[in-house]
């Protein structure tokens, strides 16, 4: 199985063995797809429902309906169906935390990536400071403001740091526990640090001119 791209009959499988966990209504169903395969594959609505439609005709679900909220839940034909093919199914749950972990690791060298990128951003700003500095050395207390930039400049380090290893623990901690992590949340990360790499240098470029 491709990383969450079901193969021909494991999404049929999937969808008793998430029943099979609880009673859902369609919605619950398209989002604990989304949630297990870490927000690579969300299935629309004409995907599950035609599905569901025919595990019900098969005897294998069951749906009640409560106001305007269809419950579907697994029958003990499906249990008996999803019991069968229990080697199928470990197949299937494998290939998705195969698609996770691949998630994972894009997803930390994107963060690395862009981290480096910032502090190369910020040493460059330091020389350039540093430049500036030594053009002004004459300067009456200008060794205490050199003094003070350095202090700075290894806070600055030491926050990136940081926030690199909270950034990490905190991505590769949600995608374990099966959390979402679509492609939108990381793009926006790395807009994040972009646009936080652009107003470190505008604001050292203020001070150098």
């Amino acid at each position: 199985m491709s990383p969450a791209v079901f193969s021909h009959g494991d999404l049929r499988l999937y969808l008793l063995s998430l029943l099979a966990e609880a009673p859902q209504h369609g919605y619950g169903i398209i989002q604990a797809l989304t949630d297990r395969t870490g927000g690579t594959y969300t299935p629309s609505a004409g995907t599950i429902y035609p599905r569901l439609a025919k595990l019900e005709e098969e005897g294998l679900v069951s749906k009640t309906v409560d106001g305007r909220t269809t419950i579907y839940s697994i029958t003990d034909a499906g249990r008996a169906e999803l019991a069968s093919r229990e080697a199928d199914l470990a197949g299937i749950e494998e290939g998705l935390a195969d698609s996770v972990r691949l998630i994972a690791n894009e997803v930390r060298q994107s963060v690395q990536e862009a981290m480096r990128s910032l502090r190369a951003d910020l040493a460059t700003a330091a020389h350039e400071e540093k430049k500036s500095a030594k053009g002004r050395s004459r300067d009456e207390g200008m060794s205490d403001e050199r003094a003070s930039s350095r202090e700075n400049l290894h806070r600055a380090d030491a926050a990136i740091t940081a926030f690199r290893a909270q950034v990490r623990t905190d991505l590769r901690t949600h995608v374990a526990r099966g959390g979402s992590l679509p492609t939108s949340v990381v793009s926006e990360l790395e807009n994040a640090m972009d646009a936080a790499a652009r107003g470190v240098i505008q604001a050292l470029s203020h001070l150098s001119s």
